[in-house]
């Protein structure tokens, strides 16, 4: 339970941090709305799930991102843009803090490496999916200038390039990281009774969709809006979300102590 109250933490405080910086004079109110009515629903259930576990993970900081959600959305529905704006922001602050307190059961200083990189993770999973959502916006404003996605495309792999070094040096630091290619190569199928093949399956749709598949799909989307075509790099959109979440849960539980 505590994998899926952290992956709905962190998902939550990518896509708030996304709308955080979304240009609100280009983009139409609805769609904040609508996104912070998302957001809504993951604090809700991670809220929800973390009153179950033990009190090293506090239900408040959820439950309270989805009252900010709740009241950020009524906000962009009056179309008050600062006060928009500054729900978004605090909910992402909350996410944030609700994700850091999932990777504190060892300790702030034991954990602070694992919460950066579960933060990034967000990132890398928001931005992707609030790419797709604002591509799918476009059919209620297409007058919507497609610079607009093409700068949030931009903003995602510029997360994924940074997860990426993140990745690779951790991977010099730590040989033995369970994300590292030494990893991947270690879990070669010649060796698939010592590492088991589940093992060898998630290192594989990890590096295949989160770290490699990925960064394609969101380059195959931003040339599609080249032509312009902003639907057709909404369907690109949509496979990049479920690479970016299946990279990121197999990276979860790659990671997470048995």
């Amino acid at each position: 339970m505590r994998l899926l109250v952290d992956f709905l933490c962190r998902f939550g405080w990518g896509l708030s941090a996304a709308l955080v910086i979304t240009p609100a004079a280009l983009v139409p109110a609805g769609f904040f709305r609508v996104n912070l009515l998302v957001v809504l629903g993951l604090a809700t259930f991670a809220a929800l799930l973390a009153g179950r576990m033990p009190p090293t993970v506090a239900w408040p900081l959820p439950a309270a991102a989805a009252v900010t959600a709740w009241l950020g959305s009524i906000a962009w529905f009056a179309e008050r843009v600062p006060a928009g704006r500054a729900f978004c922001a605090a909910t992402a602050i909350l996410m944030a803090a609700a994700t850091a307190l999932v990777h504190a059961g060892a300790g702030w200083t034991a954990a602070a490496g694992t919460t950066a990189a579960a933060l990034l993770s967000g990132l890398v999973t928001g931005l992707t999916v609030h790419a797709m959502l604002l591509g799918h916006w476009y059919l209620n404003a297409p007058g919507m200038r497609v610079d607009v996605l093409r700068r949030m495309i931009d903003v995602a792999l510029v997360a994924w390039a940074v997860q990426l070094a993140a990745t690779l040096s951790l991977a010099a630091l730590q040989p033995g990281h369970p994300l590292s290619p030494a990893a991947l190569v270690a879990a070669a199928p010649i060796s698939a009774a010592a590492v088991g093949q589940t093992t060898i399956a998630l290192l594989w749709l990890r590096w295949l969709a989160g770290l490699v598949g990925l960064p394609v799909l969101l380059w195959l989307a931003r040339k599609t809006l080249e032509i312009p075509n902003t639907q057709s790099a909404t369907g690109i959109l949509y496979v990049a979300c479920l690479a970016a979440i299946l990279g990121e849960l197999t990276a979860q539980l790659l990671t997470t102590p048995v």
